[in-house]
């Protein structure tokens, strides 16, 4: 068996919120890197929980940029959690792609001058996705489910997460905040990295 990444885990407390009643967790990994879980319901029923794996993105979570589409797909994750009443959000300290903030901004200067996200993160000597879903299999499994209905467009977060002993037993698009800043992005992930857009199967 493989050795745990979770190192702790904090109590849970009520996260009020305007998108709903959440309560929130955090679990500290072996890199000292805090995830958070943001949920609602009971989770260990053994109905599959709608989950939202969310890369952390201080661009476009926190400063509302329009270069990305994470945002818009964080709020619309959360209020679909709160309209059924049950589920949870994995807030994974996973910046850029698991490149990381300060490489994040360095990537958007070459995209300034022409460069797509995947060829960004080439030329700084990263891969295309640098992220691993083996913790967030963990972090499900100490919040007592295993079975998820994954709201991503990223078939290789279904992919990696499956391999982890997570069954993903139906995949829900999230497609949101396409603007103008943003197209050319989203052709990118849509033609290079695969993910799911305009709702194909």
């Amino acid at each position: 068996m493989a050795e745990s990444e979770i190192l702790d885990r904090s109590p849970s407390a009520l996260l009020p919120s305007r998108f709903g009643m959440f309560n929130i967790t955090v679990f500290r990994d072996k890199h000292a890197r805090e995830h958070a879980v943001i949920y609602t319901g009971d989770l260990t029923s053994p109905e599959p929980v709608l989950t939202r794996i969310h890369s952390e993105c201080l661009t476009g979570d926190t400063l509302g940029s329009l270069r990305c589409d994470c945002g818009f797909q964080l709020e619309a994750a959360l209020r679909k959690i709160a309209e059924r009443g049950r589920g949870a959000l994995l807030y994974m300290r996973q910046e850029g792609r698991g490149i990381g903030l300060f490489n994040k901004i360095a990537a958007y200067k070459l995209q300034d001058g022409g460069l797509d996200t995947v060829d960004a993160n080439l030329r700084l000597g990263f891969p295309a996705d640098g992220r691993s879903y083996s913790i967030c299999a963990e972090m499900m499994r100490a919040m007592g489910f295993d079975k998820i209905i994954l709201m991503t467009n990223n078939p290789a977060k279904i992919n990696d997460i499956s391999q982890h002993g997570i069954e993903v037993v139906a995949r829900e698009p999230l497609e949101y905040g396409e603007n103008k800043f943003n197209e050319a992005y989203l052709r990118t992930k849509e033609h290079r990295m695969g993910h799911l857009l305009h709702h194909q199967d």
